[in-house]
């Protein structure tokens, strides 16, 4: 039986994304679900649907925390200045939210403790006595991702509220094998007290039922069903945490991250409804009725999507998830995405900042592989795309066509549109829109491709330069069907490529609604004959050889440092090179430590005061962990004095210690002493 659409719809739509953790910049790992989630809204917009986009930072939880730890500052700092990367960032890779918070705004605190408090008065919290693991040597009860040791299920080593490196599985505190601090290594003695779990156990019945039905993607619901039909275990939220959202009834406790992150989900739509004046319009979404919540999210969240969250607005009396669309992951050399092993390619450092346009991008991530597969991600095929496909394909067609009207005509030139070429636009509209009921958006990539490819056909076989000088009018006509073909690929292309479609929208002079504005039926539309065309140039660009091979090297020297770093062998990694005029910019000195204290609460930070000669500076360094302040105290070595004062552990400071690190102690870092040197003296 065929599966009716779900697309279009009268019903209003929310889509969300699964929250980032504001500890670190963005990389391309996280754009496997906010791209393909904005390019799904940008297509229901295009097909007249009421479409709403949420996201926010996540703020709290131990990611944010132990984050905050290494880079001596509080966690607030932290995730302000990450957030606000965020906010930065994703203009910039033209993914548009109608509103973007975070897990701290008092908005989404107040509905996490109103759901907690609905989920207590219904029964489905109680208190249990709990045994947890307890580090001697740091002096302090270790909540999940300050605890390592082995899964239970499959022994692979893991994080202690999830199998990270093996079978994905959410762990309860407790559970985990061999338990052993992350932070310090050393192995964990337990204590007992009081938690609060949610009776997940409560919910199978429901879930198997709901699982059956709720749309999206059949990696989200067979893994979901399959743990369902193993057997839930209750699901302990509370942590001994300082940071977070404490729990209602027993503030020495804050709640587990994975409560109050996907609440995010409706708070952040209260925040759109206050900002557009319309303080109920949440509603439509949340209280059980039409609206329809989407859900974009990783592979490796599947379990908190599909079957923690379901239950919890189950049992708050919310609206339930209509669709969980969960992608593949994002892996390099076949390695899964990880900052802190070295598997990473930076959205600004490797991509934005190299000048790299962000819908080739866009392009490469939605067309690469389908929605469910995992994409292995490396610049040598990222760059064959855009070359082959959207250079000598989609781009080739459109400059041919725009150039050649220009150049012969001017403006548009009078004709009739071609029956086939309009069947052509038809079916792509099917397909497309096919594309977007499947939530697979490989299948409307490959469709603009095979658009752009009839189109340099359509353009070849009728040979326009050989038909202009013997017949202009029949010229014109293949000219006014070729322009209407790239008009229709414009209205196509902007969901995945909205800049190149504003500059082909440019070029074919449309004087209308911009391009974001334009439904998808208007591509059987043909442009008006007389419309000038407007200065055509090629809208996408070939990827520079030169640049290629750097971006290599860089991704090369990170996966040697990361793989050496796991053998525990030292490794020597080749950096870009500079002129000679960068390094001149350099202004390095002999400085003498004349105090040296430790940062108060800041485990890995000193204060220092350096006579650089001139002056005495207040210098922030992180060695706490590996010198005692009398070490350091009177000691001359070289230091960086022109670095733009930054603010650690809320003390600014103006410079930096140079270390080099002992190749064979790797993480030990020794101070470049010049000792004899008088203060000041600048190193060349």
């Amino acid at each position: 039986m065929k599966k009716l659409k779900n697309y279009p719809t009268k019903d209003p739509v929310l889509v969300t994304c699964g929250l980032p953790y504001a500890s670190g910049q963005m990389h391309i790992g996280h754009l496997r679900t906010y791209i393909p989630a904005d390019v799904f809204v940008r297509l229901l917009k295009k097909m007249r649907v009421d479409v709403t986009f949420v996201c926010g930072s996540d703020t709290h939880g131990t990611p944010v925390l132990t984050a905050a730890e290494a880079a001596g500052v509080n966690p607030k700092e932290l995730y302000t200045k990450y957030n606000q990367h965020y906010l930065d960032v994703f203009p910039r890779l033209n993914v548009a939210f109608d509103n973007y918070g975070t897990t701290d705004d008092p908005e989404n605190i107040a509905r996490t403790i109103q759901i907690v408090k609905e989920l207590q008065k219904n029964g489905y919290i109680y208190p249990k006595e709990l045994d947890s693991p307890y580090c001697d040597n740091c002096g302090r009860s270790l909540p999940d991702r300050y605890v390592r040791g082995e899964c239970p299920h499959c022994h692979a080593d893991a994080r202690g509220d999830e199998c990270d490196q093996g079978c994905g599985r959410y762990l309860e505190p407790g559970e985990i094998l061999n338990p052993r601090c992350a932070i310090c290594g050393s192995p964990t003695r337990t204590i007992t007290r009081t938690h609060y779990y949610f009776k997940l156990s409560s919910f199978e019945g429901f879930l198997k039922e709901y699982l059956q039905n709720v749309d999206g993607t059949k990696i989200a619901r067979n893994y979901a069903l399959g743990w369902v039909n193993e057997g839930l275990k209750d699901w302990c939220i509370t942590r001994d945490l300082d940071w977070g959202i404490k729990y209602p009834g027993d503030e020495s406790l804050t709640l587990y991250v994975w409560v109050d992150a996907p609440i995010h989900y409706m708070s952040s739509t209260e925040e759109w409804a206050k900002k557009i004046k319309k303080p109920d319009e949440w509603k439509k979404f949340w209280l059980p009725g039409n609206g329809r919540l989407v859900h974009f999210i990783g592979q490796d969240i599947v379990y908190h999507h599909c079957l923690f969250w379901p239950s919890m607005l189950k049992g708050s009396n919310y609206n339930l998830p209509f669709a969980i669309v969960a992608s593949g992951m994002v892996k390099i050399r076949n390695h899964n995405f990880s900052r802190s092993r070295g598997y990473v390619v930076w959205i600004l450092d490797d991509y934005l900042d190299k000048g790299l346009d962000p819908d080739y991008l866009r392009y490469y991530m939605v067309s690469f592989t389908g929605q469910t597969r995992d994409l292995d991600f490396s610049f040598t095929s990222f760059a064959e795309k855009t070359n082959t496909e959207l250079v000598g394909t989609l781009g080739n067609f459109v400059y041919r066509a725009l150039h050649f009207t220009k150049k012969h005509f001017d403006s548009v030139p009078k004709g009739t549109l071609d029956s086939s070429l309009k069947g052509e636009v038809e079916k792509a509209i099917e397909v497309i829109t096919d594309a977007v009921n499947e939530y697979e958006l490989k299948k409307y990539t490959d469709e603009i491709l095979r658009i752009a490819s009839v189109g340099n056909e359509y353009f070849q076989s009728n040979q326009p330069w050989a038909l202009v000088k013997e017949d202009k009018a029949k010229c014109g006509e293949v000219l006014f069907n070729a322009v209407a073909l790239v008009k229709a690929l414009a209205i196509f292309i902007e969901p995945v490529m909205p800049g190149v479609a504003e500059t082909i929208w440019k070029q074919l002079g449309q004087k209308g609604p911009d391009i974001h504005k334009v439904f998808l039926e208007e591509a059987l539309e043909a442009p008006k004959a007389g419309t000038k065309i407007v200065n055509p140039e090629p809208v996408i660009s070939k990827i520079d050889d030169d640049l290629l091979e750097s971006l290599k090297i860089v991704i090369d020297n990170r996966i040697k440092v990361a793989e050496a770093a796991q053998k525990g062998e030292p490794v020597m990694e080749e950096k870009e090179t500079i002129s000679f005029e960068d390094f001149k910019k350099l202004d390095l000195r002999a400085g003498k430590i004349l105090k040296c204290e430790k940062v108060p609460k800041k485990d890995k930070l000193l204060e220092l005061e350096v006579d650089i000669g001139s002056e005495k500076r207040t210098i922030i360094t992180g060695l706490a962990d590996q010198y005692k302040p009398d070490e350091l105290l009177g000691m001359t070595a070289l230091f960086l004095t022109n670095l733009e004062p930054k603010k650690i552990g809320g003390i600014e400071s103006h410079g930096m210690i140079i270390a080099i690190e002992k190749g064979d102690e790797p993480g030990r870092w020794l101070p470049v002493r010049v000792d004899g040197v008088p203060p000041g003296s600048k190193a060349a």
